[in-house]
This record gives C-alpha cells, structure tokens and sequence, in this order.
C-alpha cells in the first residue's frame, strides 16, 4: 500500500522541540513496517486544529489523490474537530488511516463531525448572545471603513478568479506524470483517460469526477 504520512502539532515551540512529533512520527514507522506500506511523503505542519486552511495538509491530500495514495496520520484528532473539514475530508475522494485507530471508516468519521458541529453550535450561539449584547448597550461593533479597507487591498473576484485559476494549474501540472503514464499504457482518447483518473481515486480541481470535458480543459491547460 502507497502511503502519504502527515504531522501536526500545534504550537512553535512543540514543532521546535519535536515534542508530539516524534511520538507521530515512532506510530507512523510502526504502522508502516507492520502493513509493509510504501511511504511516498512526510508532510509536517505546525497550525492549530482549528482551521481548515493547512498548507502542508492540502499537499499531503493532493499528492495522496494523484497518486493514489492513502493518508496516514497518528491519531485521528491530529487532522481536526472541525465538522465541515472532517466532511470534507470523508468526501473528499482520498482514502486515509489514523495509525490509532486504523478500522475508522466513514461512520466513525461522521459521528465526530456531529460531535464538533455541537461544539461549534454552542460557541457560536455565545458570542451571537454576546454581541446582542454589547449592541443592547450602544456598543459600536465591526469597522465602518471595512469595504473599503477590501477594495485599497485590491481584493475582490479578480483575486478570487485568479487563485482558482492558479489551483486548477498546479493540479494539472501534478497530474501530467500521471497523463503521461497513461498514454504510455495506450489510453489516450478523452473518454479513457476521465475513465482511468476516475478508477484512480484522482478528482478534478473542484473535487469532482472526470468527463471527457474535464480532461479536455485539463490537456488545454497543460497545452498538449
């Protein structure tokens, strides 16, 4: 089994030290000489469990889904507690094993999704009820110049466009290895190719599954 092992801790000072990564990193050796794994890449990050927007945990899903590949992690909170990413996750398309708890499956996932999702309910319900009443006391709340704080940083739909643009050609250009062994295998009409991505695991850039227009946009971008 091809694996892509990935490593959080939450602060500096514990990435600095290797404390918490060395314990990740002793489960992911033995998971890996138990089931005799082919370990692709170690992706390391120090970013708190709370966001979603993890650098290194998107490369690791990336290589993962074009390869192939499955995601190891030590311990199934390394990934998050947070219900939409831990669906997103499920949905995702990548398969993965948390070295703790390696018959988890989408059920186990799901119930953990419902248990942050009351977590962040309740978080969120407080500081709706704090708001209410700081404004009940003629509290100012948020920045009147805000839009136009936005507009001076030139952020906007041009920015947004642009980043989808630059996301969709790094995925392309990730998957000409794997275009490239296709054809060389004898698959290349437009119909084969979106068949074989798909048996693959791979998605296209917006986590879908692939059609003969898919691969056509994705052979434009990659110009061939």
């Amino acid at each position: 089994m091809k694996i892509v092992s990935y490593l959080r801790v939450s602060t500096a000072k514990q990435g600095r030290s290797g404390l918490g990564l060395d314990a990740q990193r002793s489960a992911i050796d033995a998971f890996v000489t138990q089931r005799r794994c082919t370990e692709l890449k170690t992706f390391k990050e120090v970013e708190s469990g709370r966001r979603a927007d993890r650098p290194q945990l998107s490369s690791a899903l990336h290589l993962a889904r074009v390869t192939g590949a499955t995601l190891l992690i030590a311990k199934l909170d390394r990934l998050s507690r947070n219900a939409a990413f831990l669906l997103t996750l499920r949905d995702s398309g990548v398969k993965f094993i948390a070295a703790d708890m390696p018959d988890a499956n989408e059920l186990t996932v799901g119930i953990m999704a419902l248990v942050a999702q009351q977590e962040r309910d309740a978080i969120s319900r407080r500081t709706r009820e704090a708001l209410q009443a700081a404004k009940v006391r003629g509290q100012l709340l948020g920045n009147p110049n805000g839009a136009d704080a936005l507009r001076r940083a030139g952020k906007g739909n041009v920015a947004a466009l642009r980043a989808v643009k630059d996301r969709a050609d790094d995925h392309a250009r990730n998957l000409a290895p794997v275009l490239d062994d296709l054809r060389r295998g004898g698959v290349t009409s437009l119909g084969g190719i979106a068949a074989a991505l798909t048996d693959r695991g791979m998605l296209t850039p917006r986590g879908g599954r692939w059609h003969k227009a898919s691969v056509r946009n994705l052979l434009a971008r990659l110009g061939t």
